[in-house]
């Protein structure tokens, strides 16, 4: 028995298919197959239940499943114990990140090229995702970390989470817009049920935030447009196309894209972003150190 065949048993599980265990594992399926079939013949039981709809762990699978995850995570903290000790620094690190999150505000590649730097014998990965997708591969294991947009969904005890931006989330529209011919300088949540709007997708943290208030408002908005690029919706909104969505503009980024700016109230709507990890289980030190770094690079508060 090996600890691989243990992380392929508890990845198949976790999945319920070997063909998403597989591309998870980066396996083919036929070897995936065959490393499982080979453990329980070792162990002389059936560890799974190899149905037409789902894959489930056997009584004694499911016995099993304990002790393996045991035995995995003990020998990941013999690993990173032996690392911290000799300050030795390996692997791979995952990392997360909403699109057009990286700015000059938000430079991660250079935090990522120094850590490099640091540390060339380490892998690192960049992956650009929706926040809820991102935060679930940060769940499953399939990220270390990521730049997140929070929904104000509650997250739970699993997840650690340092806040990096706290910004109003403001309406944005046409100078000539009929939104509000009295030309308020801001604008009720209320007021925008009547107007087609431009929003990000479903997924984001600011999408996340806005649905949930108008759910509270008792309306369910009109949106006439999605983009993932708060760029493009400014155009849109330019045009006369609806009311923009968005973080905060500064008054020089509204008169380049052309629009009027006004904060929503009635509630007050804050977008905030956020790096997100595992809290509940030992992370590699080479994602701890990442980690470190991210939260002073970005300025997390």
């Amino acid at each position: 028995m090996e600890l691989r065949q243990l992380r392929y048993f508890v990845t198949v599980v976790e999945e319920a298919n070997f063909t998403r265990a597989a591309a998870r594992l980066h396996l083919a399926q036929p070897g995936l197959s065959a490393q499982i079939r080979q453990l329980e013949r070792e162990l002389g039981q059936q560890l799974l239940d190899r149905g037409s709809r789902a894959v489930t762990p056997t009584e004694v699978g499911a016995a099993v499943l304990t002790h393996a995850r045991a035995a995995l995570a003990a020998s990941e903290r013999i690993t990173a114990t032996v690392d911290e000790f000799t300050g030795l620094l390996r692997g791979h690190v995952r990392v997360g990140c909403i699109s057009g999150a990286a700015s000059a505000d938000f430079d991660i590649a250079a935090v990522l090229a120094d850590f490099h730097d640091d540390h060339p014998q380490v892998g690192i990965s960049l992956t650009e995702d929706t926040s809820e997708r991102m935060l679930a591969a940060v769940r499953s294991g399939e990220l270390d970390i990521a730049l997140i947009g929070l929904s104000g969904a509650e997250l739970g005890a699993d997840i650690g989470v340092d806040v990096v931006l706290d910004t109003p989330v403001v309406a944005a529209d046409g100078p000539s817009s009929a939104a509000d011919g009295k030309g308020h300088a801001v604008i009720a949540l209320t007021e925008l049920r009547d107007h087609p709007l431009i929003c990000l997708p479903r997924g984001t943290g600011i999408r996340g935030v806005f649905d949930r208030a108008c759910a509270a408002a008792g309306f369910e908005p009109d949106i006439a447009f999605e983009a993932a690029a708060p760029p493009l919706l400014l155009r849109l909104a330019a045009r006369g196309l609806g009311i923009a969505v968005v973080p905060a503009l500064t008054a020089a980024e509204a008169d380049a894209f052309g629009v009027r700016v006004r904060p929503i109230i009635e509630p007050e709507l804050h977008g905030q972003l956020a790096l997100a990890w595992r809290r509940d289980r030992p992370g590699s030190p080479a994602a701890k150190v990442l980690l470190g770094q991210l939260r002073i690079g970005l300025g997390s508060r």
